[in-house]
């Protein structure tokens, strides 16, 4: 498995956010291999972050080739890059 974290700067507000993050929950539900994904808000202000728990590096690499991938910055109007980090799951303290 594979845990990838994404930190971005918004300059939405935050109910415009989340209403945005709901709308488009349906299409993540639907993404191949996508096991789990964390919606986040770190503690500085209009930064939020999605934490994906991916099923394998292939899965990952077929989302981030998507629209809906290639969509993320226009829709939560992203300021500036994102930080992304990538890390093997070695394993996990519960099955559920």
């Amino acid at each position: 498995m594979i845990l990838q974290i994404i930190k971005l700067k918004s300059d939405l507000p935050e109910d415009e956010l989340l209403k945005r993050a709901k709308a488009r929950e349906p299409q993540f539900k639907a993404t191949s291999g996508l096991l789990q994904k964390y919606y986040v808000k770190t503690s500085q202000p209009g930064e939020y972050g999605g934490i994906y728990v991916w099923d394998s590096a292939e899965s990952m690499q077929a989302y981030l080739q998507s629209d809906l991938a290639k969509s993320i910055p226009g829709a939560y109007e992203i300021s500036g890059a994102p930080e992304v980090e990538m890390m093997d799951l070695i394993f996990q303290l519960r099955d559920s």
